[in-house]
């Protein structure tokens, strides 16, 4: 059975769920987006390995990793092989430096520790075919929205007023708080705030 490589697209907020989130995969070679509904704990754990955060203690997956790199386990790859009743079905294959051993997992808890292992993300075409989605691109955005209205919808949250009304030192302050008292949510977001201004020197 042939192997299709994913990459992690990213994470938002479910909108069919409350609080769940939404993790995007994509395709590696097509057009084709896997979304899976993860809990809110899982989500920050791989939200704030997306966005290269340094929390002051370890959360489980990263235990997790500390503990296998410790004993020299290493996770060689991430399959999702099955997909039973919108549940999908996910083994981590491991390597101990004498022999290889596939490990049942679930899917979240998988991508969080592929993202730490920094080990590759594979599925089925027959998942693809059944779970894939592809999202149509406008000429203008990938959203579909056009920029002014997509400028407009920012203007009105009044979270990214605040942030931009910061200075840089205010959000790096802010930043360091923010991941000293562990709100992950809110250090994405000032992390983004922070590469945002820095692409535009």
């Amino acid at each position: 059975m042939s192997k299709i490589k994913l990459n992690v697209l990213g994470i938002s907020y479910s909108h069919t769920q409350s609080g769940a989130y939404a993790l995007v995969l994509a395709e590696e070679k097509g057009p084709r987006r896997i979304p899976i509904i993860v809990g809110s704990f899982e989500a920050q754990a791989i939200a704030i390995q997306l966005e290269g955060l340094n929390p002051p203690r370890p959360l489980t997956h990263d235990l997790f990793y500390n503990f296998a790199t410790l004993f020299k386990i290493d996770i060689l790859e991430v399959n999702i092989y099955k997909l039973e009743e919108g549940i999908f079905f996910s083994k981590l294959t491991c390597f101990n430096g004498k022999e290889t051993i596939n490990i049942d997992s679930r899917t979240s808890d998988a991508i969080a520790l592929a993202l730490r292992f920094s080990c590759p993300i594979y599925t089925t075409e027959d998942i693809l075919k059944r779970s894939g989605i592809t999202l149509e691109v406008e000429n203008e955005t990938k959203s579909g929205l056009s920029a002014s209205k997509k400028k407009k919808e920012e203007v009105l949250n009044p979270e990214i007023e605040e942030l931009r009304s910061m200075s840089e030192d205010e959000l790096k302050e802010a930043l360091e708080e923010a991941i000293n008292t562990e709100n992950y949510e809110r250090a994405s977001k000032l992390r983004d705030e922070i590469n945002r201004r820095n692409k535009q020197l």
